[in-house]
Parts: C-alpha cells; structure tokens; sequence
C-alpha cells in the first residue's frame, strides 16, 4: 500500500516540478494561487500518507510519523524540487548485527586475544595490543565478560601478549608510550616503557610504593621490547624479557626484583605441581622453538619438548599435564606428562583445525590460529584461537570429555559485510568469515558462524597475511562465486576464487590491481609479494593456480597515483576512480582462465573522462544492466576544504546511458560534507541497492537514504536500541554496502569498528 502511494505521490511531484520549471520569476511564484495549492495539497497529502502504520514496522522499534518541508536547490541552473526531513522518519526498519555475540554495552567480546589465564575457578585473564574501544583486556566466566581490566588504552598506551593472576592480583604486560611535556610520570619522548602493570582482581590498577606511571602501577622491565611471558610461583612474579634475554623475579607484593638468570628468546611461562618453570624458548632464525624446564631459582633441568613446530601458549592441568597450543599445520591443543622425560600422551581438537574434512568450515573442535590455552580444577578446557593476521577472538569452553560447553565470538575489526545475490542474502561474507542468516530470528540471534576463508598453510603468499583489506563486494560472474576486497586506502582491490571439491571453503588468492606509486619504486614497500614489478601499478593473475606471486604473471602499467574508489559490477568488469579530471578506468572482463581465475588486463583498459560537475572523484558504481552510472565525489560546486581525503565528497550524481556517452546528470544531491576543516560532518561511504542509494557519515554514523530515481532524501537511519543506539566512526571507504533481496526488504550492513560487529539495517522494500 505505502509503495503504491508513494509511487504515485512521486508522479504528482514530478509534475509539479515540471509547472514550477515553466515559471520564469520567483516573484511569479510567490504570487501564483494555483501554485501555492498546490504545493500545499501535494504537502497535505505526502504528511497523510507517510503517518501510515505498515505492517513491517515492529514493536521493539516504534513508529513514528514526520513532517516534511520543500526547498529549491539549484545546480546547473535548473531548479529542482529536494526533499528535506525535519523530523524523525517512520521508523520502518530494524537493527541487528553480525559478528560478536554481544551487540551493545561495554563489556562485549574483544577484538583480539593474544594471551589468557584460566584461574582455578575457570576465570579468564586476556591480554591484546590493541581493542578499538579500549578493551584490551578483559575478564571472562561463564561465557560472558564479567569486566574490563582498565585504563589500557589511550595517552600512549596498550596492552600486550602476556596476563596471569594469582589471589589477589592480575598482572598485565602492557606498553606506555610517550605523552609530551606533563607533570605525571610517563616515559621521555622517544621511549617506550614495556611494563608489568598490576591490578586487583576486579581490574582496577592497583599501585605499589614504587610502581612508575601515571597511578604509580606500573613496573618498568624493559625500554627495548615487550614482556613475552608472566606466571606466578608462591610470593614470586616470573617475567620474559625478550630482548635481555632474561628471566627477571619480582616480589608479588613489593614488585621489587628479587634475583634474574638467563634464558634465551623467552616467551610464555607455566607452573607445574613441582613448582617448576616450563617456558616457552621461541625460535630464533633457523633455530626451532622448543619449551624448556627450569628451576625456580634458574637452573636448567634436563627435560624439554622439542617436537613441536609453533607453540604459542602453555598450561597445566589439574592432572600437572602439560597443555600446549600448537598453532603449527596441527592447529591442536597437545598434551604432555612432564613427570619425568615428557611425553605426548594426547591431543585435543581436530587434526590440521579447521582445515580438517572441509576445509575452512567452522566445527566444535576445528581449532585455528590458536593464542590460549588453559584449564580450570574442575578439569574444563579453555582455548582462544585468533585467526591469522589477527582475524578476532573465538574463545571456547570445553568440559573434559571435549564436549562444547560455551563459545564467545568477535569476529570484526576493521570490516564490512556483503551478500551472495545466488542466495539472496542468505550467504553474507567479510574479509575472512562466512555468515549463514536466518532472518526469521531476533535481531543479533540471525547470524550463524559458518567458515574460515583464509589457509595460510596451503595459500600462504594470500594477500590477506600481508596486507589489511576491510571492505568485501561479493559477486557472481557466470555463476561462480568470487570475493573482491579493498583496503582503507583503497591502494588496492584483491580478487579470490572458490573451488569447492578442492578447498572447501576457502577463499583462493586469484587476482589483485595495485595503484601506481607516485616514485619511482615498488608499490608495496617489503618482501611481499615476490617479483613485484619495481615501478608503476601491476595487475597480477595466478596464471598457474598455485596462489603464489610468480614472474610471469604481472601486467603492468603507469597511471595517476591518487585513487578516488573501487568498483566491481554484476557482469565482473573492474572500474576505478581517480581524482583527476580524466580519472574512470573501465577494465572489462576478458573471461574466466582455465583456473578459474577472472581475466584483467591494460591492453583492453578503457580511459573515461570524468564528468566536468566533478574535480575530485571518490567513488564510483556502475549498473550495466540499466547503463547507469552513480559517482561521489567533490564537485565545482560544492569543493573540499582542504585536501579532504577518504570520505565519499560533497554530492553524489546519477548518469544515465552512460555507455552512449552521456554525462549530464539525471539528478545531483548534496550529501553531508566538511565546510569548516573540522570534519565534524562528512559522508564516508555510499552504495546503492535497487531504488535506493544509500550513504553513511564518519562520525555521527548515520544513513541518508535516498531514491535512485529522483534523488531525494526519504529515510534516515541511525543505529538502534538493539546495539545500544550508538555505533563508532566509520573509517572505511566501502564502510556501507546495500543489498535488495527478491523480496522487496533492503539489507544495509555499516561498519562498527569500535565495539567489534557489523551493524545490519532492514528495511521495508
């Protein structure tokens, strides 16, 4: 019913934008009778329509009528009619969110965890360098987060790769940077202080007679690198300093040193019944890593375990075994009696992890980049795997029969969603997770956690261990399924396959497009990827279908260095914006090689001027089905303050016939941009979806909705009470992206970094 009105209403608008453009003065129109009823009954009636209840608005999201205002904008001369809300829409949409178990408040899943402690009582201790909304460590029991341990983020500070707790302290390796000038105690510009901070058990700092820091909390181990291991024995705090290449003892209470002894490349420690040390001896070069005994007071024992690839963390049970995280291509908890020589008696978790039977498919015990392990006196196990590269936390508690008991997720960071058009939304992907959606469940409860795309063991030159892709288009190209990912820069656009009888679930390195560096050196500065052309931009194909960066599979060239967006169309023909004023790269696709990998390349790279409304193009979406073409970016019109880089610009303009050569625009509409140098107010992404196009600002996090036929404003939509009605700064270029399912219901999924999901909105069609 609502669609009909306003199909309708929109006709009767037309017309009558079509009258005012026959008026020659605005004195005319300030006089006309016929127009001002006119305007008055298309106003009357758009207020009536629009105050109407539909069905698809819910209970949990009240609906809400708005009033709506017109005003002139003139562009180009032309006067058009621009929708303008001065009120809060009908709330005909729903929020939800993928990726974290918990959606909104404090304590919600982090983004990493790069170290645990399990206590006796089955509390667990983490540790992370970094979590976006100052999380980085926290404190977990029964599968929720009980609290935060504080003030590990900000004023130069983080967290780091070692936690353990005794009964009455939590200590933290952290690192505190410099902070300026300040009458507080902070390290003098140009070091950094690597630190044992210390807490009570409720996580509030807790300081010592002669602890350093700003609350004088803080035990200073070393200026040269971070603490790699911590564990306490009776009254005594042990701490790996990495770079010494010591074993430093510490009072637990005083935290005054008590006595030192050397060890080579230390990392994490462990108690056992004996009150021995078992530490981790990380490799070094050529080296392997092993774990070695010691004595409390620093003696070499004779026992170690050297047949291990790469242990990352390490435990004892309630049994006095020996726990070890063997994140090597095992991905398995390995279990070891250490009563004398020791000895493997066990595993835990599937052979090879995740990789197992089908490959990349999330299972109870398919492990996967594995940075925890621990156990409680009831005998519980608990492993944290992290992905690689740092993909999210997957914390799980298991009973000792191996039974899945609880399982904590966040996924996100950095990252948005997109959707398989084959089915319908019902498959959604990020840059390293597969979704299954069942959108009959409440929100937040509609996501399922259904693959692992990335196999650094089979693929490891895969662009996604190498470099930090945040933005995910899904498409189908002859029906085959394929990823494209950007980055924040978008610097580049990197293309993988899928071949299920071989690999499973996982995303296949296939393709990639670099930019043109604006010296003449290698694009991406290191030692990846191999036979990296030296200068100019590259695209590469894996020609052979190893996934390896191999000579003969660059095609390269030389272009303006300063990219504006990136775009992937329904047929697979690649574009490029650059901000320039004959800035359109049209690269169309030359089929599907015999590896299944889409084929690029210069030769048949078509040059397209940009539209001259523009001098400065950000983004760009093509629709080959319609031969319509949507570009953002700064315009004559409407310029940047400054070189305003990473947002989406002042207007977003629709072309139709693009093909044939048109470039006036159908309609123009100013979205939210910066007028101040502030940056208070900008628009960071846009995407349209079927007959509507939408765009989302940095800061505010709200989406201007707009219709693609018209480009008027329809709709806003701002984060609802079910992530808490608040969402954090979005800092990605395709922070937004629109999906229309067979339906009608439009899919909008935002990025949120800050507490670690994706937010999705659904909207009526």
């Amino acid at each position: 019913m609502i669609n009909k009105l306003m199909t309708k209403l929109e006709k009767l608008r037309h017309k009558l934008n079509q009258h005012i453009k026959k008026l020659s003065k605005l004195r005319y129109l300030q006089k006309s009778k016929t127009f001002n009823f006119l305007l008055s009954l298309t106003v009357g009636v758009i207020v009536t329509t629009l105050g109407i209840t539909t069905d698809w608005a819910t209970t949990e999201t009240p609906t809400l009528t708005y009033k709506t205002s017109w005003t002139s904008n003139s562009l180009d001369n032309t006067s058009l009619l621009v929708q303008k809300n001065t009120e809060t829409p009908k709330l005909t949409y729903k929020t939800s969110w993928i990726g974290n178990t918990i959606g909104s408040g404090n304590l919600r899943i982090q983004n990493n965890i790069e170290a645990m402690y399990v206590s006796p009582d089955g509390t667990v201790y983490t540790n992370s360098h970094w979590d976006e909304a100052g999380m980085e460590a926290a404190i977990y029991k029964d599968g929720k987060v009980i609290g935060a341990i504080g003030d590990t983020h900000g004023w130069s500070r983080g967290g780091g790769i070692a936690v353990t707790a005794n009964s009455k302290y939590i200590y933290l390796a952290i690192t505190q940077g410099s902070k300026g000038k300040t009458d507080e105690d902070y390290p003098p510009e140009g070091t950094s202080w690597h630190c044992v901070r210390r807490y009570d058990l409720s996580g509030k700092p807790a300081p010592f007679p002669e602890g350093r820091g700003w609350d004088k909390s803080m035990l200073i181990t070393s200026t040269k690198s971070e603490v790699t291991g911590l564990a306490t024995v009776g009254s005594e705090l042990y701490v790996s300093d990495f770079a010494a290449n010591r074993i430093r003892v510490y009072d637990t209470d005083t935290m005054k040193q008590i006595r030192s002894f050397t060890f080579a490349n230390p990392g994490a420690i462990t108690v056992d019944p004996q009150k021995n040390l078992w530490i981790i001896q990380s490799k070094n070069g050529s080296k392997p890593a092993k774990i070695l005994h010691y004595s409390q007071s620093g003696k070499q024992l004779p026992e170690q375990i050297a047949d291990i690839v790469e242990p990352t963390a390490i435990a004892i049970d309630r049994q006095g075994k020996l726990l070890v995280a063997e994140n090597g291509p095992r991905q398995q908890m390995l279990i070891y009696d250490i009563k004398d020589q020791p000895v493997q008696t066990g595993s835990f978790g599937s052979k090879g992890g995740i990789y197992t039977g089908v490959a990349g498919e999330v299972g109870d015990l398919k492990l996967y980049g594995l940075t925890g392990v621990g156990a409680d006196a009831s005998g519980n196990i608990y492993i944290n795997s992290n992905g690689f590269n740092k993909s999210g936390t997957d914390l799980r508690k298991f009973s000792p029969s191996g039974k899945l008991i609880w399982r904590s997720l966040g996924l996100i960071f950095v990252d948005n969603a997109d959707a398989d058009p084959k089915t319908d939304g019902v498959d959604l992907f990020t840059k390293q997770e597969h979704y299954l959606m069942d959108y009959s469940k409440p929100a937040g409860k509609q996501w399922t956690y259904k693959a692992y795309t990335l196999n650094p063991f089979k693929y490891p030159q895969d662009p996604r261990l190498h470099t930090s892709p945040d933005g995910t288009f899904v498409r189908r190209i002859q029906g085959k399924p394929f990823l494209f990912l950007t980055d924040m820069y978008n610097s580049f656009l990197q293309i993988y396959r899928f071949n299920p009888d071989k690999d499973g679930k996982i995303a296949i390195p296939a393709g990639m497009f670099v930019g043109s560096n604006g010296a003449d050196k290698p694009f991406l500065a290191g030692n990846w990827p191999p036979n990296q052309p030296q200068k100019g931009e590259w695209i590469w194909r894996d020609r052979n279908g190893n996934g390896k960066f191999e000579n003969n599979e660059y095609d390269t060239s030389k272009d303006y260095p300063y990219i504006g967006g990136w775009w992937v169309d329904s047929k697979g023909d690649v574009w490029k914006a650059l901000r320039t004023e004959d800035g359109i790269r049209h690269y169309p696709l030359q089929g599907i090689d015999a590896k299944g990998n889409p084929i690029y390349n210069y030769g048949s790279m078509e040059k397209q001027t940009t539209p001259s409304i523009f001098n400065d193009l950000r983004r760009i979406e093509y629709f080959p089905e319609t031969d319509t073409m949507y570009l953002s970016g700064f315009t004559v019109d409407h310029t940047a303050f400054g070189d305003d880089t990473g947002v989406a610009g002042s207007e977003i303009a629709r072309f139709d016939n693009w093909s044939k050569g048109n470039r006036t625009p159908k309609w123009r509409v100013v979205i939210p941009y910066d007028t101040t140098g502030k940056r208070e107010v900008s628009t960071a992404a846009i995407s349209v979806a079927g007959d509507r196009v939408f765009a989302v600002t940095v800061k505010t996090a709200e989406v201007y909705v707009y219709n693609a036929k018209t480009g008027a404003q329809v709709q806003q939509l701002k984060p609802g009470p079910e992530v808490g009605s608040e969402s954090g700064w979005i800092d990605i270029p395709y922070g937004i992206r629109a999906f229309r399912r067979s339906n009608g219901e439009y899919l909008v999924f935002v990025e949120e970094n800050w507490k670690g999901k994706v937010i999705m909105y659904r909207l009526a069609g």
